[in-house]
């Protein structure tokens, strides 16, 4: 096991991606129900960027304490370097892959080592690298948990009601707006592996792409709106969601459901009169449904696209490149 000290990311301020430190910090030690992971790859993901900037987006009275310097980053793929003596399935020299203890913000990532419990780690698909695989929990997991499989009765901070997927099959029409990014592009692939309908929504420059996915419509956001030439639709997931996302209401038929990533206001009697309706959900940490989701990596069914590649010590940089929008895929740091 190693010993010492390991490079991490550091946030000892909020603010813009100038307050990510290159910092030689203590390796932690696996607790009971944990592994330690030799981190080779992390996947950058929109709660990094928040929890840089003190989680301003979120009301201050749901806003999490946070305390400082903390390390961010949830996502990470690597070998496992130790294990708690309570620990079975897992062994050294095991790869692996992970969302980490989300939705809190201790996943402590961006690390050459980092504890992680063993509930929320699945073995990497072996067809895909660390670096693909690294790119996979979060954005993953998302797509699953809205369209697949919720997986857990913890109640959602946006809704009193459990979220429950639609039934997706070869009737099914599904709108999926900022198809190009992480969220997006699983969530398209997952709704072609159900047999749907896809109309993808992005800006031109993903087109090619996004049919290359199997996307069967594409509209280019910036020519036309979504929400004046989509109609008859079932299910709209808006990956962006937030104050603009009830706009995709009119899109939907009578019966229909909007699934916003990110949760925005909607008019109760305006969902009532169209007889749709909203749904979400947070997306958790989960083991088996990452484990689901590597058989379909593994089987070629699913694949992960890379925006762009940095390493760890220019996290500052991969920030930037996520500020810039426009992202195909996700984002990752490399762990040398």
């Amino acid at each position: 096991m190693p010993t010492n000290t390991m490079k991490a990311i550091r946030l000892h301020e909020f603010g813009g991606p100038e307050v990510l430190r290159y910092d030689e910090v203590p390796i932690p030690e696996p607790k009971p129900g944990e592994v330690l992971v030799r981190v080779h790859a992390v996947g950058v993901n929109p709660p990094d960027w928040y929890l840089r900037e003190g989680m301003r987006n979120v009301p201050p009275e749901m806003r999490p304490k946070l305390s400082l310097p903390a390390i961010p980053g949830t996502d990470v793929s690597g070998v496992v370097a130790a294990v708690a003596a309570d620990v079975e399935g897992l062994s050294v020299g095991a790869e692996v892959f992970g969302l980490l203890r989300f939705p809190g913000l201790e996943g402590s990532a961006y690390a050459e080592y980092v504890t992680a419990p063993a509930s929320d780690l699945a073995r990497k698909p072996a067809r895909i690298d660390h670096v693909q695989a690294a790119g996979v929990p979060m954005a993953g997991l998302t797509a699953w948990q809205f369209l697949i499989e919720l997986g857990h009765d913890h109640p959602s901070p946006f809704q009193a009601t459990r979220h429950r997927p639609m039934a997706l099959n070869a009737e099914t029409t599904v709108l999926i707006n900022g198809a190009a990014g992480g969220v997006g592009h699983f969530a398209l692939q997952l709704t072609k592996w159900k047999r749907a309908r896809v109309i993808a929504v992005a800006s031109g420059t993903h087109e090619s792409f996004l049919r290359e996915l199997g996307a069967d419509e594409f509209i280019d956001y910036t020519k036309s709106r979504p929400e004046e030439v989509a109609r008859n639709i079932d299910l709209v997931l808006d990956t962006v969601g937030g104050p603009t996302s009830s706009r995709f209401l009119r899109t939907l038929k009578r019966g229909g459901a909007l699934y916003p990533v990110f949760f925005g206001d909607y008019n109760p009697a305006e969902t009532a009169k169209l007889g749709v309706t909203t749904s979400g959900t947070q997306v958790r940490s989960n083991g088996p449904q990452l484990a689901e989701l590597g058989r379909l990596l593994d089987a070629g069914t699913l694949r992960v696209a890379i925006d762009s590649i940095f390493p760890l010590a220019d996290a500052r940089r991969a920030h930037e490149r996520a500020a810039r929008g426009h992202i195909q895929g996700k984002i990752v740091l490399t762990v040398a």
